[in-house]
């Protein structure tokens, strides 16, 4: 058990080295100039080794996709009764901002990572496969819970894009020169007013459970 546990912990940190390199190689010369061999020569790894980790290049840049899935499922299906899929959304965003997460876009690093991906239409479409893909696993969990398909994907969509929407306007606007402390004071107010107008379109629905 413990051999499988240190396993485990290696392929992580490997994982976690191919990417880091990947990202700084990329943020110095864009997403297209770099190749799969450079950055394995760089990591000390085969580029077997990368594709095994990475099937696709774009991930090796987007890497934190399948983690932030999962988190977002998880906070929709497991919060409080009492509680809507919207409000429970809602206190995640603002949880991220409060802990200085890099995916509530309101962080110093953000405009190397933000030049990368809008500068590459590979990237760019694969950011936009990442949407669909929240959107999807939110619409499962609530045509579960409500059985009604059409308005689990409609609501869905809605809250996917507060979330995206969160995420963008911060990093746009530090891109654009505002100070990264401002910015992430003013991020509480633009996290509320998403979802406000989310809510109010959406209403309760999923209801709130109990």
């Amino acid at each position: 058990m413990a051999d499988h546990g240190l396993r485990e912990r290696k392929k992580r940190a490997t994982r976690q080295l191919i990417s880091n390199v990947a990202s700084g190689l990329f943020i110095q010369r864009g997403f297209a100039e770099v190749t799969v061999a450079e950055i394995a020569e760089a990591a000390g790894v085969s580029k077997m080794t990368v594709f095994n980790y990475f099937p696709r290049k774009e991930d090796l840049f987007l890497d934190r996709h399948a983690d932030r899935l999962a988190e977002l499922v998880s906070v929709v299906q497991s919060r409080p009764a009492g509680v809507s899929a919207c409000a429970a959304l809602r206190a995640h965003q603002h949880s991220l901002l409060a802990s200085g997460h890099p995916l509530s876009g309101a962080i110093a690093g953000g405009p190397g990572f933000w030049w990368v991906l809008t500068s590459s239409p590979a990237l760019m479409a694969r950011w936009y496969e990442q949407e669909r893909e929240i959107a999807s696993a939110f619409a499962e969990v609530f045509v579960e819970e409500t059985g009604d398909a059409f308005r689990s994907r409609m609501v869905a969509g809605l809250l996917t894009t507060a979330i995206t929407t969160v995420f963008s306007h911060a990093m746009e606007r530090i891109l654009a020169g505002d100070d990264v402390e401002v910015v992430r004071r003013e991020q509480v107010a633009v996290i509320d007013q998403a979802f406000d107008l989310a809510e109010h379109g959406v209403g309760d629905f999923p209801p709130a459970t109990g």
